[in-house]
């Protein structure tokens, strides 16, 4: 049996980074491993468990890029509405709220918002499949 642990992105600015997961989506710091040329910081959700570990090379200036492999994190919430208006009222950008039909039944809503570094999150109503 396997246990999902986490998921590593690497990052320009771990301050921003942390209160970007912190604020928008409760993450909160499990742990940070500090050495010489770089930095891991992991961001656990309370909720599963499963965490992000943000990764700072440090002395690294040029952005990351993300070529044509990431596609996206994804979180579930209750209330995807209030969810969404609460991003708007601290300042954060997501997109429209879409939903996704198959056979006549709405099998998904969500919305996409973007990370500080430009990493695509989606967010998900919690019913159908991502209960």
């Amino acid at each position: 049996m396997s246990k999902f642990l986490h998921l590593m992105i690497r990052v320009e600015s771990l301050d921003r980074s942390i209160a970007f997961y912190q604020n928008a989506f409760g993450m909160r710091e499990s742990h940070r491993l500090d050495f010489d040329t770089f930095t891991l910081v992991y961001l656990r959700d309370p909720e599963s468990g499963a965490e992000i570990e943000l990764t700072l090379n440090k002395g690294t200036t040029t952005p990351y890029t993300h070529g044509t492999g990431y596609g996206h994190v994804a979180f579930a919430v209750d209330d995807i509405e209030a969810f969404r208006d609460r991003l708007l009222s601290l300042g954060l950008q997501p997109g429209d709220l879409k939903s996704l039909t198959h056979n006549g039944a709405i099998a998904a809503r969500f919305f996409f918002i973007t990370d500080p570094d430009g990493y695509k999150i989606e967010v998900l109503s919690r019913e159908g499949h991502y209960v």
